[in-house]
């Protein structure tokens, strides 16, 4: 496997490892995006106001969840943070 597809792997694992557990496996809840970004990054939005703007922004087709695309999108931009 090339290393693109192994980084894409991880990622799906990672989004499977906090998805489902309040609900659809294929989705995170607010709560568990919450929960990844603290795990994950070593951080999260802080007070309940800038979780859930922050979560609003995730959700760009605003049906209450983030689900896998949602997901990219941000680790797309976290990684372009990143870049040089």
């Amino acid at each position: 496997m090339t290393t693109i597809f192994e980084a894409i792997a991880v990622l799906r694992c990672i989004f499977d490892q906090y998805a489902g557990k309040e609900g659809d496996a294929k989705t995170l809840t607010k709560k568990e995006i919450t929960t990844l970004l603290k795990e994950q990054l070593k951080g999260a939005p802080g007070n309940q106001a800038e979780i859930d703007e922050f979560f609003k922004m995730l959700d760009d087709d605003g049906d209450g969840v983030v689900d896998f695309n949602e997901y990219i999108v941000l680790v797309a931009s976290l990684a372009m943070m990143l870049a040089p």
